[in-house]
């Protein structure tokens, strides 16, 4: 018989709006949040050991599109508790506390002449979220945060890629790790910078790529600007002078998406 959880007083629902909410709390039980079926069934796909899968019966339906495999730590829980720890409300009706894992240049194969993103600095969870969103729409060959301090596993992040944080070959490492990787393997890296005088443009992304960019505040540090390869800017051609760190990494991604299709 089904163990219905009614209350939101209930332990475990107390622990899943801590790890909603707190990020040290994330850290300290190694478990991040994941909500809804695309989410859910994403995470499954790569492989995510799922520490307990949260379902109410009377919102979920299953998807042909993202199908979800329900074993292990099942749990029940009435709409109202649902409601009560889901962003979304009543929308989906699916929820999992998954284990972390860390991924490194020694966990993931890069082809001959990648296209990566490297993100420099985590400054919103959301422009995150909508970097990985456009990394996977672009088909590149990996993301790379070099912010060892990065809570990836936000929910906001989740959130906001839709999903992508699952299917995207996602790095975390130090800035000096990954331009000894560039370096290595003969990767030339771009900065995008403000006061850069060449225009992204007029730039050759068709071999070995990695784009670099900063947070929306601060930008790119010297040290990793100096360290790039070349330094490029996106033309502003209104009264602005930037666009926000997603839309100009959006920008620069299919710019070299543009090229290597013209090339083929």
């Amino acid at each position: 018989m089904k163990e219905l959880i009614t209350s939101v007083q209930n332990p475990l629902v107390k622990k899943v709006k801590r790890l909603s909410e707190k990020a040290a709390e994330r850290k300290e039980e190694n478990l991040f949040v994941v909500e809804g079926i695309r989410e859910c069934s994403l995470m499954q796909q790569r492989g995510f050991a799922v520490d307990t899968l949260i379902v109410c019966e009377e919102i979920f339906k299953q998807s042909k599109a993202y199908p979800i495999s329900f074993s292990g730590n099942l749990k029940y829980v009435s709409s109202q508790v649902y409601e009560a720890i889901a962003y979304r409300g009543k929308s989906e009706g699916v929820l999992a506390l998954a284990v972390q894992k860390a991924t490194t240049f020694q966990d993931v194969e890069i082809g001959k002449n990648p296209l990566m993103l490297v993100i420099a600095a985590v400054e919103k969870p959301g422009n995150l979220g909508a970097m990985l969103r456009t990394a996977d729409a672009a088909g590149i060959d990996a993301v790379i945060v070099c912010d060892e301090k990065a809570d990836i596993f936000n929910p906001n992040v989740i959130r906001s890629s839709l999903g992508t944080i699952f299917t995207n070959k996602l790095i975390v490492c130090s800035w000096e790790e990954a331009n000894n990787y560039f370096i290595q393997k003969g990767i030339r890296s771009f900065a995008a910078h403000l006061k850069a005088t060449k225009s992204c443009f007029e730039c050759d992304f068709k071999a070995g790529t990695a784009i670099v960019v900063g947070s929306e505040a601060d930008g790119l540090s010297e040290n990793i600007s100096s360290d790039c390869t070349d330094k490029l800017i996106i033309p502003m051609l209104g009264q602005i002078d930037s666009l926000n760190v997603s839309v100009s990494a959006a920008v620069l991604l299919y710019e070299a998406v543009r090229q290597r299709i013209a090339q083929k």
